[in-house]
Parts: structure tokens; sequence; C-alpha cells
């Protein structure tokens, strides 16, 4: 199985519940085949031209690669921060039997 197929897509947001939303919606919709929820993590970035730093909850998002347009727009649509963190690394290797699992559980 071609690896450059999948993706691991990372966002944060300020609450759990914006975080278990977003997790809920994208694997129901079956744009990901599943979601880890971590944290909190301290996030420590620029903001508004100054320091600012927080306690937010990151999702890692596991999908195909010609999926991310539609979970970016998910996102974007139930995310509450004006400019939310989608980041998109490619998953370049991994164990067969995940990743034909990781195949069968999202939208063809």
């Amino acid at each position: 199985m071609e690896m450059s197929k999948f993706v691991q897509i990372s966002t944060t947001t300020e609450k759990i519940q914006d975080a278990e939303r977003i997790s809920q919606t994208l694997v129901q919709k079956r744009l990901a085949a599943c979601v880890q929820i971590l944290g909190p993590v301290k996030s420590t970035y620029w903001w508004k031209q100054d320091v600012a730093s927080g306690e937010e909850w990151l999702c890692l998002v596991k999908t195909k690669k010609r999926l991310v347009k539609k979970v970016k727009d998910a996102v974007s649509s139930l995310h509450p921060y004006d400019v939310p963190e989608f980041v998109v690394t490619p998953i370049l290797t991994g164990s067969a039997p995940y990743l034909n699992w990781l195949n069968s559980e999202l939208h063809t």
C-alpha cells in the first residue's frame, strides 16, 4: 500500500469540548479513521504582537491525503479560534495492518 496516501493532521483547541466535537464530527463523517486528543499541552506563541501562552488540547487526525481539504473545511467550520492550527504531516511508513484498517475506515 502506498504510504504517502496517508497523513496526520494536527490542530489545537482551548477547550476539551471543542476537541471532542471536532474529533466526533470527523470520525462520524468518515473523514478521519481516528482522532487522538492529547493534553492539556502548554503552548507559547506570538499573538497580536505579543507573546501569549495557555493550555490547549492537541488533536491528531489520521486520514487520507486526498481528504485534507474536506477535513480542513470541517475543522474550520467547527473551530472557535480566529486562526486555528492546521498542520498536515505525511505518514511515511506504518504497519500494514494499521494502514489497511485506516484505509478501510475512510471515505473512498
